[in-house]
């Protein structure tokens, strides 16, 4: 199997600005997600400069959302204010919300954008889940085999007392508390399924289906690749056999494959035989 990968996290200072592969990461996102929406817009005959206001929005919107939903996670209104907690989960929907009210509020059709959007999603997701490697977190469970990665600087380190008293390992006694353990990756398992997903997605682009099927197809995928992912991730925020995201994926995937029936376009009716 070979010995575990170590893991340093990225981040550099230019003068007195200090930068993180983290907010790196999140830039690359945003500007990435922007970038693809305009083009798939444009290419269904849909004004691509709309997408200015629905970034910005959707910018806002991934903040607040990510924030209250740890907020919630926590229990805590102080949570609001510290600098941990961009939760994928509440900045979707707190994106979502208010790009909706941006859109309603310039009389465009909702599920028209969404459909563009949901390619620049995918994009900027598969980036930026690099930011949650660059910095060491949202790592996995505690795992010994191929590509296994230790995180002695991680947020937090994953050190044998980390994982026992946030992650519930159940790491045997015999080790010491501050013994750096080796886990699964799983940031870069992201990475990989945001790809693919993406890639699913753009050829999907030009579908003939009615406005929000391609966003409904987004929201199956992801809702899917997200339940699947927790089973391998170190969490502590568990709903009886599941952890709170894996609910919250599939509300989405559920909500998804409605807006998938419900946009549908009905097969052409065949000729009669004569």
């Amino acid at each position: 199997m070979g010995m575990p990968i170590v893991h340093h996290p990225f981040d550099f200072a230019l003068g007195p600005v200090h930068l993180t592969g983290f907010g790196l990461a999140m830039m690359a996102a945003f500007g990435m997600a922007h970038w693809v929406s305009q083009e798939v817009l444009e290419q269904r005959g849909d004004d691509p400069m709309v997408m200015n206001d629905v970034t910005f929005a959707a910018l806002v919107g991934t903040i607040v959302g990510a924030k209250i939903y740890y907020a919630i996670l926590q229990g805590s209104v102080s949570a609001l204010w510290g600098r941990a907690g961009f939760v994928f989960w509440g900045g979707f929907l707190g994106a979502v919300t208010l790009c909706a009210i941006v859109i309603r509020w310039k009389r465009l059709d909702f599920l028209r954008i969404a459909d563009g959007a949901a390619v620049g999603i995918a994009a900027g997701y598969a980036i930026g889940r690099t930011g949650c490697w660059a910095v060491g977190d949202d790592y996995g469970r505690v795992w010994n085999g191929w590509l296994a990665v230790r995180f002695p600087q991680g947020l937090p380190p994953t050190t044998v007392q980390v994982m026992n008293e946030i992650y519930h390992a159940n790491l045997p006694a015999t080790l010491a508390p501050g013994d750096v353990v080796a886990v699964y990756p799983t940031q870069l398992l992201e990475v990989v399924l945001g790809l693919a997903m993406f890639g699913i997605l753009w050829r999907l682009r030009r579908h003939a289906h009615a406005a929000g099927w391609l966003f409904g197809m987004y929201c199956v995928m992801a809702g899917i690749e997200r339940f699947i992912v927790e089973f391998f991730r170190a969490k502590s925020d568990m709903v009886g056999p599941v952890t709170s995201a894996q609910v919250v994926a599939l509300g989405v995937a559920a909500a998804g494959l409605l807006l998938v029936t419900w946009r549908r376009a009905p097969l052409p009716t065949p000729a009669p035989v004569r």
